[in-house]
Order: C-alpha cells, then structure tokens, then sequence
C-alpha cells in the first residue's frame, strides 16, 4: 500500500487528549494546533473518527475533506455526504486506496486511535502538545502499545505549543 496513514491529536502536558470523554473539547487548544488540523487534514482529505468524537467535536461534517465515522448505524441527525463504517482498519483503508485516496487522517478518539495503531497501518504521528494540565482525563490510546518512533520535526510556537511530528519505525 502507498497510502499514508497519519494520527493527528492534541494532548495535555500530562497526556490527556480531553477532560471528559462524554464531552471533550478543542477550547483548550491553541490557534497553531486548529490551522495545523486544517492543513494536514484538508490535505489528506479524509478523515476518520469514532462516533462520539464526531458528535462532539464536529457534528456537521468537515468541509473539503471525506468524513468517515466508525459507526454501526447512521445517527439520525448525520448528513448524507457523511460515511460510515465498521470494517477493520486494513479492509477500509484499501478501499479509500482504490478510490484514489493519497492520505488519510485518523482524528480520534483513543479507542480509534488505538485501533489503527494496532493495525500497524499508522505511518505518522502529528502530536500538539499545549501547556496544560488535566491531571485526569482520556489517554491517546486505550491499550499498552510498543511502538519505536522516529522524530522528524519538532516546532515551539511562541505561547508555548509544542508541534511534533513523529514517523512510526517499522
């Protein structure tokens, strides 16, 4: 496969990606991690997120981008140009392959993430780190993983965000 596969998420200075995970929110984040998600992931021009991430992050979908949400139904409120899906990782990512799909974005949450790490699949990790603190909250991934990472590139924006991106050593 050509395809890359990235995970984009921002995360607390303790690890957190949200306080609650019946409501998490993106009001913590900084400006340089919301133009970060725009670029990557209009360029991907896929992204795929779990149910709850979708109903609570973006509940409409992103525009110029092929939103796919793993779901076992439809939710009734969902517009139509919105996908859903429950096939294993390997499964749908050939498919977006085969629709000419170059990149794809894997938006969250934890148990989303954790899933397509697992596949071994994930080329990229796209962290933001935002000096903030949780002390509880929803980790990045639901399992113990063993992955070796690579850093590729590494940015300090002047609040203080820390923009890293790492390549999964396969």
């Amino acid at each position: 496969m050509n395809i890359k596969i990235f995970i984009i998420a921002a995360l607390s200075a303790d690890g957190f990606i949200a306080r609650d995970p019946l409501a998490p929110s993106t009001i913590w984040t900084s400006k340089e991690d919301k133009k970060r998600f725009i670029e990557l992931t209009k360029r991907a021009g896929v992204i795929i997120t779990g149910q709850n991430t979708w109903k609570t992050f973006f509940g409409k979908p992103l525009k110029d981008r092929l939103n796919i949400i793993y779901s076992p139904e439809r939710l009734p409120d969902m517009p139509k140009n919105v996908e859903t899906t429950t096939k294993e990782p390997i499964e749908l990512i050939k498919e977006l392959e085969a629709r000419g799909f170059k990149e794809v974005a894997i938006c969250g949450g934890s148990q989303i993430y954790t899933m397509f790490m697992k596949s071994g699949l994930v080329n990229s990790l796209y962290l933001t780190i935002e000096p903030t603190l949780f002390g509880n909250g929803v980790r990045l991934f639901k399992e113990t993983l063993d992955f070796k990472l690579e850093l590729v590139n590494l940015e300090k924006t002047e609040g203080g965000t820390i923009l890293v991106e790492y390549k999964v050593v396969k």
